[in-house]
């Protein structure tokens, strides 16, 4: 059964854009693997990654609105194709004719164009003459989104990846994902997209990556984020901290002393991969910690901080 994507963040169909990134952080905390590790909140987490990147983008939002579960079949352009020929918006249902399953779109502004609606293939025959669908029509290039986490846009690597075909069965697809791939970057798979007629080629599907949100590290560019939590000791007194990396390992930033929080650090080329220049940075972002419970000796230790330092954090500088 399809799933409806703003039944999967929990909000309404006329929720606004800022309403709908709450509610994935809201809920993309909670299923992350690194934090739930319940068996199902990793399909749950995919889930919700799937339906953010769609309704995250106006357009994309669009087109699910209108089309449902078949909105990935419809190319962006679609109105701009056939409004020349029809005059106006087009909503599409799947019919099965001689040649095996077909798309009929049917005017969106009344009745002037009758119930049976107008067939895609019998307008592009008007369009571009009779000849054209029985000679060879190209088949039109297609384009579907690839969702990726941070790490695996980090990495790279093979990827299987499942999209409905022509006749709206599954279909398995290879996929080489470049290492340090950036969002909205496409991926091309030659000769995958819509069939030709006759004798034409096929036309190319292309995949649009889409990096999705992540609950620790803040991608601008190749550029990453990621806050790092210091002991007031810490910052106050230097030290050389672990940073986490987005591909998966650890590296080491030395603290200033007097640092406070919202320092940021810069690790140059430790950021996202660029296989054609030099690698983004990481940015770590200082954010200073106080224990959650203090033991006597360490309640003492800051009481006797307090009586003796004249430092204040609210005196204007």
């Amino acid at each position: 059964m399809a799933r409806d994507f703003y039944e999967v963040l929990g909000v309404s169909r006329t929720a606004s854009q800022d309403e709908i990134q709450q509610a994935y952080r809201k809920l993309a905390r909670k299923y992350h693997p690194d934090v739930n590790k319940d068996p199902g909140a990793e399909e749950r987490f995919k889930d919700l990654n799937e339906a953010y990147s769609v309704l995250s983008d106006p357009g994309t939002r669009a087109r699910y609105d209108r089309f449902g579960e078949d909105f990935r079949k419809v190319p962006e352009d679609f109105d701009e194709r056939v409004a020349a020929g029809a005059g106006g918006g087009f909503r599409g249902r799947r019919t099965a004719g001689a040649g095996g399953p077909r798309v009929r779109y049917t005017a969106g502004f009344g009745d002037d164009f009758g119930a049976e609606g107008i067939d895609i293939e019998d307008l592009l025959g008007s369009m571009f003459g009779a000849g054209a669908t029985r000679g060879g029509v190209p088949g039109a290039d297609q384009e579907a989104e690839l969702p990726l986490t941070v790490e695996e846009a980090y990495r790279g690597g093979r990827r299987t990846v499942t999209l409905a075909g022509p006749t709206g069965q599954p279909r398995r697809y290879e996929v080489d994902v470049p290492p340090g791939v950036t969002d909205g970057q496409r991926i091309r798979l030659a000769g995958e997209g819509g069939q030709g007629s006759g004798d034409a080629a096929a036309g190319d599907l292309y995949l649009r990556v889409r990096v999705q949100p992540h609950p620790r590290f803040r991608l601008d560019g190749r550029d990453v984020h990621v806050q790092v939590p210091v002991a007031p000791w810490e910052a106050a007194l230097g030290a050389t901290v672990p940073v986490p990396t987005p591909g998966g390992g650890t590296a080491k930033v030395t603290v200033p002393a007097g640092s406070s929080s919202g320092r940021r650090l810069r690790l140059r080329g430790e950021g996202m991969p660029n296989p054609r220049g030099a690698n983004g940075d990481l940015y770590a972002e200082l954010r200073v910690v106080v224990p959650p419970a203090l033991g006597d000796r360490e309640r003492e230790l800051f009481e006797e901080l307090a009586a003796t330092s004249s430092f204040d954090p609210r005196r204007t500088r």
